[in-house]
């Protein structure tokens, strides 16, 4: 009897631990990466002035994502969402890449964004004018956050 008792105990607690790890398994944060943004090196390898649509297409691929009104820009988006169990999924990180052409298809600027903290945040740029033309995609992407309240849903 001694010896079965010892087998129950065992086994229930191996039952116990088999339990917890489970538990522990399903909590485990999965990542999920959407859309996609060039490297450093293939965006390295345009040159403002010069690179046209066609050899931007070429050498990065074309974007999902094109300038809404005017066709001036050229987005590129990726996002990365942490998923927890039962949990709301959560952004943790979303960048844009923006490639602006002339009017003559012609490379204008070159930028990336981030979101820090609910903020556009710019990574890195190449410019050759000041400004950046057609913003319409990154503003309706970033721009109204926290800006809805609940008299404008209501009217």
């Amino acid at each position: 009897m001694a010896g079965q008792g010892f087998s129950r105990r065992g086994a229930a607690k191996l039952l116990l631990s088999g339990v917890i790890l489970s538990i522990a398994a399903a909590c485990a944060p999965v990542y999920n990466n959407h859309g996609y943004i060039p490297s450093e090196q293939e965006l390295a390898l345009l040159e403002v002035g010069v690179d046209t649509r066609e050899t931007v297409a070429a050498t990065v691929g074309r974007p999902s994502v094109a300038g809404l009104l005017n066709d001036v820009g050229w987005y590129y988006v990726q996002s990365r969402w942490k998923v927890s169990g039962p949990r709301q999924p959560k952004e943790e990180d979303r960048q844009v890449v923006a490639i602006t052409f002339t009017e003559d298809g012609v490379v204008e600027n070159i930028e990336r964004f981030g979101l820090e903290k609910g903020n556009i945040v710019p990574i890195s740029r190449r410019v050759t004018e000041t400004s950046i033309k057609g913003m319409g995609i990154l503003r309706q992407l970033f721009g109204n956050i926290g800006r809805v309240s609940a008299d404008q849903i209501i009217k």
